[in-house]
């Protein structure tokens, strides 16, 4: 089993910077990607962006240029800087890992870009 533990989540003003962290911990196998989903109210989960062991990335058109995913992998950690907030980027955000075609789910985190 693994346990994702998300930080970072606040209100913040438009144009501001937030940086959300995860953490896992339990059964960790190399090889997996880790990432970051956003679900607003009555909407999907959708993805933010998400990053591979070997550092390779993907994000989602809305976000390409604002927000950046890194990971530390010796310390299981995936990190989301997050520039330029809109409030459309208000929502739950919840962390992935993924290894082996299964997926874990962090409980999220809440991001409001409010002025």
């Amino acid at each position: 089993q693994v346990r994702l533990v998300e930080s970072g989540g606040a209100l913040a003003q438009p144009g501001g910077s937030l940086r959300l962290s995860c953490t896992a911990s339990g059964t960790i196998f190399s090889g997996n990607t880790m990432g970051w989903y956003y679900q607003a109210p009555g909407k999907a989960r959708e993805l933010v962006a998400r990053i591979s062991s070997g550092g390779s990335t993907v994000y989602a058109d809305s976000v390409k240029g604002r927000f950046t995913i890194s990971r530390d992998s010796t310390k299981n950690t995936v990190y989301l800087q997050m520039n330029s907030l809109k409030p459309e980027d208000t929502a739950v955000y919840y962390c992935l890992y993924r290894v082996w075609s299964m997926d874990y789910w962090g409980k999220g985190t809440l991001v409001t870009v409010s002025s």
